[in-house]
């Protein structure tokens, strides 16, 4: 397939629950504001891809990190690559990040980056903008709260496409013919 039909996606998942993320807030000067830590242990798992050269995303939220949610996951980017494209999926080692899952798909294929090196998956930046901009210092009545505060804060992530370029857009991925 030529390069520009490959449209590069970046691909994980994040564990988000009531073991939440504390961070910096406005306070008066002079006060020692507080934040509830909860000491309960459900969570749930979003799966996230972004390709950002067209802006597009594509996240599920699951109960656990495994093939079968993986297979779907990569069900709705192979959907969401128009026809005649071909998605490149780049994502680390995870047990379940395995190659034979692409089978069934004609339009996606899958490269897997070095072992530790989370600073070359862009979408890990996605994590850290929506724990410190949407999940933070918040407290999760159950799972269901938590399937729907993530719901909330991906929907609001992806609102404006320009961010998630900005974000996880990379010079290296730029496919080109030289």
């Amino acid at each position: 397939m030529a390069l520009d039909r490959i449209d590069v996606w970046f691909q994980d998942e994040a564990r988000f629950g009531q073991q939440n993320t504390t961070t910096r807030i406005w306070a008066t000067k002079g006060t020692r504001p507080r934040a509830v830590r909860q000491q309960q242990f459900e969570s749930a798992y979003l799966y996230g891809a972004v390709c950002p050269a067209t802006g597009t995303t594509e996240a599920i939220i699951a109960p656990h990190a495994n093939s079968e949610y993986m297979w779907e996951h990569l069900t709705l980017i192979s959907e969401a690559t128009e026809s005649g494209r071909h998605a490149l999926v780049i994502m680390d080692g995870a047990g379940w990040h395995q190659q034979d899952l692409t089978e069934d798909f004609d339009n996606l294929s899958i490269l897997k980056l070095p072992p530790y090196s989370p600073e070359l998956n862009p979408i890990e930046q996605v994590w850290q903008w929506l724990r410190q901009n949407e999940l933070a210092n918040r407290c999760f009545s159950g799972y269901d709260d938590i399937v729907e505060q993530c719901s909330i804060a991906w929907n609001r992530f992806i609102a404006e496409p320009e961010r998630v370029i900005q974000l996880c857009s990379r010079r290296w991925t730029k496919l080109t013919i030289a």
